[in-house]
């Protein structure tokens, strides 16, 4: 085991941290969530019968983990959305992660605020097919969804995302007062 969890961290665990980061956008959120991954990949990992591949099993644990982590939280959406306020003080880590230079671009910004006030489903199928490259094949099973139900949910999150952005473009943002 010890071996096939090296390989699945090397290979993934970049890619892990950042769908997690994604979805709760917060570090030391993210951080703890990838432990739970792991450990729940560890005390799985007898089951895995290679119906899909080890990176789809590894991310359904993630997405699962993250559902969990926001299921746990009380006024969850709330939450969400607070997570998504730019003016708050700065992480701990004095280095940024190269994610958190991005989001300090205006349009970035602008993004990542609106993509945080779409449903779960669409933020999730947005951060795998456009941030972590996943195929439509690999995210329909991770989600364990059919291929037409991630390509529906696709374009409606990319239409919802669209509006969003387009609203406060009109707006000024949300970032101005």
């Amino acid at each position: 085991m010890d071996s096939v969890f090296d390989e699945l961290y090397d290979k993934y665990h970049q890619d892990l941290f950042q769908f997690l980061f994604y979805m709760v956008r917060n570090r030391e959120e993210a951080e703890d969530l990838v432990q739970e991954v792991y450990i729940r990949v560890i005390h799985s990992y007898k089951r895995f019968e290679g119906k899909s591949s080890e990176k789809t099993w590894l991310f359904s644990i993630a997405k699962n983990v993250a559902i969990d982590h926001f299921r746990k939280q009380k006024n969850w959406k709330q939450k969400i959305y607070d997570k998504f306020d730019w003016d708050r003080g700065g992480l701990k880590d004095v280095a940024p992660l190269p994610e958190e230079i991005t989001i300090q671009n205006e349009d970035m910004k602008l993004l990542f605020h609106c993509l945080g006030m779409c449903t779960t489903n669409h933020r999730l199928v947005i951060i795998m097919r456009f941030m972590n490259d996943f195929s439509v094949a690999e995210t329909a099973q991770t989600l364990n969804w059919s291929e037409s139900k991630v390509k529906t949910t696709q374009h409606r999150a990319l239409k919802a995302l669209r509006e969003k952005m387009e609203l406060y473009a009109m707006k000024g943002g949300p970032f101005h007062a």
